[in-house]
Protein backbone atom coordinates (compact mmCIF):
# COMPACT_ATOMS: atom_id res chain seq x y z
CA UNK A 1 0.00 0.00 0.00
CA UNK A 2 0.96 3.69 -0.03
CA UNK A 3 3.71 5.17 2.13
CA UNK A 4 3.57 8.91 2.71
CA UNK A 5 6.40 11.37 3.39
CA UNK A 6 5.63 15.01 4.17
CA UNK A 7 7.96 17.97 3.72
CA UNK A 8 7.83 21.75 3.58
CA UNK A 9 6.94 22.63 7.15
CA UNK A 10 8.76 25.30 9.11
CA UNK A 11 8.43 28.57 10.94
CA UNK A 12 6.88 31.63 9.35
CA UNK A 13 5.52 34.98 10.45
CA UNK A 14 1.82 35.68 10.43
CA UNK A 15 0.66 36.61 6.95
CA UNK A 16 3.32 34.47 5.33
CA UNK A 17 3.04 31.39 3.16
CA UNK A 18 4.25 27.81 3.15
CA UNK A 19 3.82 24.95 0.74
CA UNK A 20 3.60 21.43 2.10
CA UNK A 21 4.33 18.40 -0.05
CA UNK A 22 3.50 14.75 0.49
CA UNK A 23 5.31 12.18 -1.61
CA UNK A 24 3.54 8.85 -1.97
CA UNK A 25 5.84 5.87 -2.38
CA UNK A 26 4.37 2.80 -4.08
CA UNK A 27 0.75 1.93 -4.09
CA UNK A 28 -2.27 3.29 -5.88
CA UNK A 29 -1.95 7.04 -5.36
CA UNK A 30 -4.17 7.84 -8.35
CA UNK A 31 -7.27 6.22 -6.87
CA UNK A 32 -6.74 7.36 -3.28
CA UNK A 33 -8.62 10.16 -1.63
CA UNK A 34 -5.95 12.34 -0.01
CA UNK A 35 -6.19 14.65 2.95
CA UNK A 36 -4.27 17.07 5.09
CA UNK A 37 -5.04 16.68 8.77
CA UNK A 38 -3.52 18.84 11.49
CA UNK A 39 -3.10 18.41 15.20
CA UNK A 40 -2.30 20.87 17.94
CA UNK A 41 -0.59 19.24 20.88
CA UNK A 42 -3.19 17.95 23.33
CA UNK A 43 -6.07 18.37 20.91
CA UNK A 44 -7.91 16.15 18.44
CA UNK A 45 -6.74 15.87 14.85
CA UNK A 46 -8.67 18.21 12.54
CA UNK A 47 -9.27 17.72 8.84
CA UNK A 48 -8.00 20.76 6.94
CA UNK A 49 -8.28 19.91 3.25
CA UNK A 50 -9.07 16.93 1.08
CA UNK A 51 -8.93 16.05 -2.61
CA UNK A 52 -10.43 12.96 -4.14
CA UNK A 53 -9.21 10.95 -7.13
CA UNK A 54 -11.28 13.09 -9.50
CA UNK A 55 -9.82 16.33 -8.16
CA UNK A 56 -12.83 17.45 -6.16
CA UNK A 57 -11.76 19.37 -3.06
CA UNK A 58 -13.09 20.16 0.38
CA UNK A 59 -11.81 22.60 3.01
CA UNK A 60 -12.40 23.34 6.66
CA UNK A 61 -14.11 26.69 7.17
CA UNK A 62 -11.08 27.90 9.14
CA UNK A 63 -8.81 27.67 6.08
CA UNK A 64 -11.19 28.25 3.20
CA UNK A 65 -9.88 30.95 0.89
CA UNK A 66 -6.36 30.73 2.34
CA UNK A 67 -5.30 27.12 1.71
CA UNK A 68 -5.30 25.23 -1.58
CA UNK A 69 -4.92 21.47 -1.89
CA UNK A 70 -3.75 19.90 -5.14
CA UNK A 71 -2.29 16.67 -6.43
CA UNK A 72 0.06 15.64 -9.21
CA UNK A 73 -0.72 12.05 -10.07
CA UNK A 74 2.26 11.79 -12.44
CA UNK A 75 4.56 12.58 -9.52
CA UNK A 76 2.41 10.81 -6.90
CA UNK A 77 2.57 13.98 -4.82
CA UNK A 78 0.03 15.89 -2.79
CA UNK A 79 0.42 19.60 -2.02
CA UNK A 80 -1.01 22.12 0.40
CA UNK A 81 -0.41 25.78 -0.43
CA UNK A 82 -0.97 27.82 2.71
CA UNK A 83 -1.29 31.59 2.40
CA UNK A 84 -2.15 34.33 4.88
CA UNK A 85 -1.03 32.10 7.71
CA UNK A 86 -2.25 32.82 11.23
CA UNK A 87 -0.82 31.81 14.61
CA UNK A 88 -3.80 29.49 15.05
CA UNK A 89 -2.59 27.50 12.03
CA UNK A 90 0.33 26.33 14.15
CA UNK A 91 0.14 22.53 14.30
CA UNK A 92 1.64 19.27 13.13
CA UNK A 93 0.33 18.66 9.62
CA UNK A 94 -0.22 15.09 8.46
CA UNK A 95 -0.79 13.76 4.99
CA UNK A 96 -3.27 10.88 4.84
CA UNK A 97 -4.71 8.56 2.23
CA UNK A 98 -7.62 6.19 1.87
CA UNK A 99 -7.02 2.65 0.64
CA UNK A 100 -10.20 2.63 -1.38
CA UNK A 101 -11.61 5.04 -3.92
CA UNK A 102 -14.14 7.51 -2.52
CA UNK A 103 -16.94 9.30 -4.32
CA UNK A 104 -16.24 12.55 -2.46
CA UNK A 105 -13.36 14.14 -0.54
CA UNK A 106 -13.50 13.89 3.24
CA UNK A 107 -12.33 15.98 6.18
CA UNK A 108 -13.09 13.13 8.59
CA UNK A 109 -9.81 11.82 9.97
CA UNK A 110 -11.44 8.43 10.62
CA UNK A 111 -11.87 7.87 6.86
CA UNK A 112 -8.11 7.68 6.33
CA UNK A 113 -6.13 4.46 6.51
CA UNK A 114 -2.54 5.52 5.82
CA UNK A 115 -0.69 8.36 7.48
CA UNK A 116 2.63 10.13 7.12
CA UNK A 117 4.82 11.10 10.06
CA UNK A 118 3.82 14.74 9.91
CA UNK A 119 5.57 18.07 9.38
CA UNK A 120 5.49 20.92 11.89
CA UNK A 121 4.14 24.33 10.92
CA UNK A 122 4.73 27.20 13.34
CA UNK A 123 3.26 30.67 12.75
CA UNK A 124 4.28 33.52 15.02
Amino acid sequence: HVQLVESGGGSVQAGGSLRLSCAARTGTFRSACMGWIRQVSGQEREGVASIDADGETSYADTVKGRFTVSRDNAKSTLYLQMNSLKPEDTAMYYCAATRLWRLYPSLDKNEYDIWGQGTQVTVS
